[in-house]
């Protein structure tokens, strides 16, 4: 083999357990799921092999389905409308902190290091019949009994927005982070205000990295089923609890994929609008 031949293959090999690693962990359970679509669950609980529509015409038809599926994607965008709304001050002043960066950083990865479940069930002691906050306020006086504040769409947005965060502010603080000062200093000059500045210049400079956090917040929120289990109530599920539910309580392998296959393609349908307009280099940025 010649110097050229073997060269050319080297980048091949060096990406070879990479490759190999994505096959096995993304690519083949994925047609496991896409061929279990189609099979069919008999009556006596037993997986029909063969090629069946009843799974899809039944996620596809059916109102419930449908309902549960917006109701997902108005609670993954009121979530990611309020983690841009909370995340972009803390991102900002963290880029233009004239102080240890990496402390604050540090700080917003700590979440990271506790359980997601853990971090989620502790909203139970906090906003719970008996927990803090209720503890407070009649401690105070400010109540006469406690509240019912938890098992609702409110909360389980709450327990979302705790969760995704740090993800908005990581990826609106890489953008800001490059952003020259300078640039506001020479608005500045020119007569405008700090806020005309900002709006003028800063905030359309960071936009891509704001789009990048609303889409990593949006995709995860959609697809979560942890929160609305933990925190959320009878009418809170979320479309990813419906698939929870087919596969492990009904066992109805079948329908959980088409279900999981339905909600895969319309967020791959977003993460697609959103590589085409504005590619995957700030979002990959922010991740790492």
């Amino acid at each position: 083999m010649s110097v050229e031949a073997r060269e050319a293959r080297q980048p091949w090999i060096l990406l070879a357990p990479a490759l190999s690693a994505v096959t096995l962990l993304l690519f083949v359970p994925l047609v496991f799921i896409v061929v279990y679509s189609f099979w069919l669950r008999s009556a006596t609980g037993a997986d029909l092999p063969g090629f069946h529509l009843d799974n899809w015409r039944e996620a596809l038809t059916d109102r419930f389905y449908r309902d549960i599926l917006i109701s997902t994607l108005r609670i993954a965008a009121i979530t990611t409308a309020v983690c841009a709304l909370a995340g972009y001050p803390a991102a900002y002043f963290i880029a233009r902190s004239r102080g240890n960066k990496m402390i604050l950083l540090l700080l917003l990865m700590l979440p990271f290091w506790i359980s997601y479940i853990i971090r989620t069930m502790s909203w139970i002691n906090i906003l719970g019949v008996s927990g803090a906050l209720n503890t407070l306020l009649l401690g105070i006086g400010v109540i006469s009994e406690p509240l019912n504040m938890l098992y609702n769409e409110a909360t389980v947005i709450l327990g979302l927005v705790h969760f995704l965060l740090p993800f908005m502010v990581l990826n609106v603080f890489v953008s800001l982070d490059g952003i020259d000062t300078n640039l506001e200093d020479a608005a500045n000059s020119l007569g405008a205000t700090r806020w005309q500045a900002f709006l003028q210049v800063t905030l359309p400079l960071s936009l891509p990295g704001l789009a990048a956090g609303g889409l990593l917040c949006f995709v995860l929120a959609a697809g979560t089923y942890i929160t609305p289990l933990v925190l959320g109530g009878p009418t809170d599920a979320m479309f990813a609890n419906l698939v929870y539910e087919a596969i492990i309580t009904q066992l109805n392998w079948p329908l959980g994929s088409a279900l999981s296959l339905m909600l895969l393609v319309v967020l791959g349908v977003l993460v697609m609008i959103y590589n085409r307009y504005l590619g995957m280099a700030q979002l990959m940025k922010g991740l790492g």
